[in-house]
């Protein structure tokens, strides 16, 4: 028989069971570490303290700070749970993140209740990796703040309003040219949320532009953020 004219099937995306079975993998047979390789543990403890031994600081935008410097391990350490589903690493990343809230709010983080509102991912992103990496780190920033004892929930309030060019290669004035009215607050996502402080969280900040676009539809539904966190930061030239 001649072969058949239809395209080869892509490997499948991954799913949240998939996940999940990773995650059990991961307890029963310990992958090495996602920051340098050492051999039988998911985080070792040089990379656990490097993630947590990192004073959060101000990024180039200088109303969002980040934990730390997106070099290495912490640079291994959020592609392993962003792109390869290492989702224990949400616990020690979203801890990084809940110290930059905290670093980023100072004096007014205990002032009213705290909403974390995390970067959307596309749909398409979302479906390829099988989840959410932000909104999952969002989640654990907002139960590491309640360990300490601050009122903090996560909401994904915000959606993307139209599609966007992939931001690879692009410099920041482009980037906020190819982001500039891309995202919006979905109506029914805000209920229940009188009264919060919302702060804008991330992975990662590179040129800003992204956080400012964020911001924006923020401020145009009526919650404006006060402040912004991210896991890391890189040294980039800003958003003009």
């Amino acid at each position: 028989m001649p072969p058949s004219s239809s395209p080869a099937r892509p490997p499948s995306a991954p799913t949240p069971f998939g996940h999940a079975l990773a995650g059990l993998l991961d307890v029963l047979l310990p992958a090495n570490c996602a920051g340098c390789g050492a051999e039988r543990t998911q985080l070792c403890p040089v990379c656990r303290h490097a993630l947590a031994d990192v004073r959060p600081g101000p990024t180039l935008l200088p109303w969002a700070h980040a934990a730390a410097p997106y070099t290495d391990p912490v640079r291994q350490l959020l592609l392993a749970h962003k792109e390869r589903g290492a989702l224990r690493l949400a616990g020690p990343l979203g801890e990084a993140l809940g110290r930059a809230v905290r670093s980023a709010l100072g004096a007014q983080v205990g002032a009213a209740p705290l909403l974390l509102v995390p970067m959307p991912s596309a749909r398409a992103a979302v479906r390829a990796r099988g989840h959410d990496p932000t909104l999952r780190l969002a989640g654990a920033a907002a139960r590491s703040l309640r360990r300490a004892g601050l009122d903090a929930r996560a909401a994904p309030l915000l959606r993307h309003a139209r599609p966007v060019a992939d931001q690879t290669g692009l410099n920041a004035v482009e980037r906020r040219r190819n982001l500039h009215g891309a995202l919006t607050v979905l109506p029914r996502a805000r209920r229940g949320l009188a009264g919060r402080q919302p702060v804008l969280v991330d992975d990662l900040v590179t040129t800003g532009a992204s956080l400012a676009e964020a911001a924006r539809a923020l401020a145009d539904a009526g919650l404006p953020a006060r402040a912004a966190a991210t896991v890391a930061a890189t040294a980039v030239q800003p958003v003009e």
